[in-house]
């Protein structure tokens, strides 16, 4: 497991991990479609370009057609100087997807200097570990909302697990599992891990303390407590204030430390964190 000076000299330039958000930025490649679990907060549009969350994209790219996106991106005068990250969150889930290890090789032999990220629910993370491993990534970020399976059944419908569906505490239990085996091969593996916690106001407020201390001890190096968009099952409850999440966020930053400046970006940004740049090539 690295240690905390080693931790800090990696996140250098990764503006999600407290990289001087003001002056690096990152570009998200929308490379991966299929998803295996269903969040019940999540809906996701391929064809939205004016609506700024998690899941969205105006248009999915092969890996062939990510490294042209790469190459525009590194080569203009406007983003070239400013992108140091080049992360895989979606639509769907990474892990899920064989073209985010395609996308990823690609871009470590051409562009060896960008931070690799990758965001994911964590169902598939010890799976995928030796593969993690071989593609070099940096830094992680594993979404875990619940540890209690009671909760996580009210968050997740279902998950699809080698070749199986499973549903209620089952499938949310599996996938708590896996999470928190995850997250501790990660840290072993020495990357630096990020744990996203959407706060579902009357459902997971009292996870969140649990949450933060379960996964600083399994080596996380820091959460962002998100406030719930209102979409799909949840669409009728009323999100978090600023306030309430700025409450939490102290609360638990005596635990560990807290991601404060996260926009929940769309699985296309570029750019700086609350920016999407759109370059000349729309079909790109």
């Amino acid at each position: 497991m690295a240690t905390s000076c080693k931790k800090m000299e990696k996140i250098q330039g990764h503006p999600c991990f407290g990289g001087n958000h003001h002056k690096n930025g990152r570009m998200h490649l929308a490379v991966a479609p299929k998803c295996n679990i269903k969040c019940g907060y999540c809906t996701r549009k391929h064809d939205c370009a004016n609506e700024s969350r998690p899941g969205v994209t105006s248009r999915l790219l092969t890996p062939a057609e990510a490294m042209v996106k790469v190459r525009e991106v590194m080569a203009s005068p406007i983003t070239g100087p400013m992108i140091k990250v080049v992360g895989i969150a979606g639509p769907g889930d990474p892990l899920f997807n064989e073209e985010t290890f395609e996308t990823f090789r690609m871009v470590g032999e051409e562009f060896p200097h960008l931070i690799k990220c990758l965001s994911t629910n964590g169902l598939l993370l010890p799976d995928r570990m030796a593969q993690l491993k071989e593609i070099g990534l940096h830094s992680l970020t594993v979404t875990l909302n619940a540890l209690d399976p009671k909760v996580g059944a009210k968050i997740y419908s279902h998950v699809y697990y080698e070749g199986k569906r499973y549903s209620g505490e089952e499938a949310a239990a599996l996938l708590l599992m896996n999470q928190l085996e995850g997250i501790a091969q990660a840290a072993e593996l020495g990357l630096t891990i990020k744990i996203n916690t959407v706060l579902i106001p009357g459902v997971n407020d009292d996870q969140i303390p649990l949450i933060s201390q379960k996964v600083k001890e399994l080596g996380a190096f820091v959460m962002n407590i998100m406030p719930l968009i209102p979409n799909a099952d949840f669409a009728h409850v009323v999100p978090p204030s600023p306030e309430q999440i700025d409450v939490l966020r102290k609360a638990n930053e005596k635990v560990i430390g807290q991601f404060a400046h996260c926009k929940q970006c769309r699985s296309d940004a570029i750019g700086l964190i609350g920016e999407n740049l759109q370059l000349e090539n729309p079909k790109l």
